[in-house]
């Protein structure tokens, strides 16, 4: 899984007055959980930038003051109004401890379905992953060639070794649908009798 790198400094002093003070600076109150203890820091808010605006997903390697934590982000809140980024918390990655996270799902191919008029429909877009950090994938590809008219594509299809979807596997990630416009062809092809 591909990372980014954001440079940020250790806080000395946490609350609402800091964090206001941070805000005002243009500057991110961050939190990183997973430690032995929890890990206060600050960061420009452009920093992040390529890792929140984005449909793809991204680790973090957050260097604080010359060391440099692998994590992941957790929980993210905006101003209500402004729509910036008012808190960031991260959660450290570990190589031996599993991690759950949302990874875009990416359909590949073209549909036999709906070359011939039917309508695809993407159903799951996002997919729960449990993994360990190396075997994260930066998306699911997920082979729409043989989809028919009327054919689903289940989560089943899509099971990988390296990690695990958290989905049931009845899930139906596209599935191709009669189309209105090929529904009024086939109702004219037949002169409109059933």
């Amino acid at each position: 899984m591909k990372s980014i790198t954001i440079k940020g400094s250790k806080r000395e002093s946490v609350g609402k007055t800091a964090s206001k003070a941070l805000r005002n600076a243009g500057m991110v109150p961050c939190v990183i959980y997973g430690g032995e203890q929890p890990l206060h820091f600050s960061a420009e808010e452009k920093a992040f930038k390529s890792l929140v605006y984005t449909p793809n997903v991204y680790t973090a390697s957050i260097d604080i003051d010359g060391k440099v934590i692998p994590a992941i982000l957790q929980d993210i809140q905006f101003h209500p109004v402004s729509d910036k980024i008012n808190h960031i918390d991260f959660y450290q990655l570990f190589e031996d401890k599993e991690i759950t996270m949302n990874i875009p799902v990416n359909l590949v191919g073209k549909s036999k379905g709906v070359a011939i008029g039917g309508a695809l429909r993407h159903n799951v877009r996002k997919m729960k992953v449990k993994a360990l950090p190396q075997n994260l994938p930066d998306f699911i590809e997920a082979d729409i060639t043989e989809l028919e008219i009327g054919n689903k594509l289940y989560i089943t299809s899509l099971k990988n070794d390296k990690y695990t979807i958290l989905h049931p596997d009845n899930t139906v990630v596209a599935q191709v649908r009669m189309s209105r416009n090929a529904s009024k062809a086939a109702a004219a092809a037949t002169g409109g009798k059933k």
